[in-house]
């Protein structure tokens, strides 16, 4: 009963067989924090234990381009919803055949029996990868999502089954307000039981828009992408913006560097995320520079000059209109004592 990770010492993994070795019922709340410890790759990894739920987050930094093998044994029902922000998960052997199961930016939830047995590989985006993810026990899910809207419903029904499933069946984009919750988790000024009823209450918050998403989803007709690999240039496009939110380049240069036309890279992006690829670069900016007035103390001017406002005054008006309040305001009225 395990999750291993090739080249990585299993005493990583402790935590995680004892919380599924419990069948998730680890009493209170746990939080560890490690290093990875692997020869091309340096990250680290956090998770959170409570109420038969798992939360992780990790970012790994590679020193060379490696796919990292995995194999997953774990005889417990488990519920996840996987939040992958950078690099590519693969399924089945190591080949240029395998499917993939994830880009960069994109999230899922799936159910895995306790019989399931599987294996595959990750593999990085310019030497980065990320994730998030939250493991449900099958009781703690069924519990919390049985009276959610009908997406939701169909899966718990397929969860009480026993029917390994997914809830979309195809992966959905990562959206802003994803992003947002994701980071207001890696910066959550709390400890002790606030931190666990914050931490739950995001879970729960997550969920949500999960489900939310899969519903829109299912109303959504593509008019102008028209293949996979259309999707996937969305997608990477994305990826390329949130990467370079400081310096963006021009919709010609960013069509130019995903391999789709301008016309087609416009329109099929408010498509996928409902919004111009500016309109969603100035909504993750705004997300980001409210997480970093909160939970940090670096000055308004450096926040702007970080997020490549061309000067503070734009940054403080883009501010104001967006949440209603200037940023030193904000900071004020938000900020909160561990």
């Amino acid at each position: 009963m395990s999750f291993q990770l090739a080249d990585i010492p299993s005493s990583h993994f402790q935590q995680l067989d004892q919380f599924f070795g419990q069948g998730s019922h680890l009493s209170g709340f746990t939080e560890t924090s490690q290093r990875i410890q692997h020869p091309h790759v340096e990250g680290r990894a956090t998770e959170w234990y409570f109420d038969g739920i798992r939360m992780g987050y990790s970012d790994w930094k590679y020193r060379k381009a490696v796919d990292l093998p995995w194999r997953y044994d774990i005889q417990v029902d488990l519920i996840t919803l996987q939040v992958n922000l950078r690099g590519s998960v693969f399924m089945g052997p190591h080949s240029a055949q395998a499917p993939r199961l994830f880009t960069g930016a994109q999230h899922n939830l799936f159910y895995a029996n306790g019989h399931d047995r599987n294996e595959g590989f990750l593999r990085s985006d310019r030497l980065r990868s990320s994730l998030f993810f939250l493991q449900f026990s099958r009781d703690s899910f069924l519990r919390m999502a049985a009276q959610a809207n009908e997406p939701l419903q169909r899966f718990c029904d397929r969860v009480l089954s026993g029917q390994s499933t997914l809830l979309s069946s195809s992966n959905l984009p990562v959206d802003t307000p994803m992003l947002g919750i994701i980071q207001q988790i890696n910066h959550c000024p709390y400890t002790g039981g606030l931190k666990h009823l914050f931490l739950l209450s995001k879970s729960i918050e997550l969920l949500v828009l999960q489900a939310a998403a899969c519903a829109d989803k299912e109303t959504i007709v593509y008019q102008y992408l028209q293949s996979a690999s259309d999707i996937d240039a969305i997608v990477a496009a994305r990826e390329h913006i949130m990467s370079h939110l400081d310096d963006p380049p021009s919709l010609a240069a960013l069509a130019r560097i995903v391999g789709i036309n301008e016309y087609k890279l416009k329109r099929g992006f408010k498509e996928v995320y409902g919004n111009t690829v500016f309109g969603y670069l100035a909504e993750a900016r705004l997300e980001l520079a409210r997480t970093q007035l909160l939970h940090t103390h670096q000055a308004v001017a450096a926040i702007a000059v970080s997020l490549g406002y061309a000067s503070p005054q734009h940054f403080s008006k883009a501010f104001s209109r967006k949440f209603g309040l200037s940023p030193q305001q904000w900071r004020r009225q938000s900020a909160v004592r561990p």
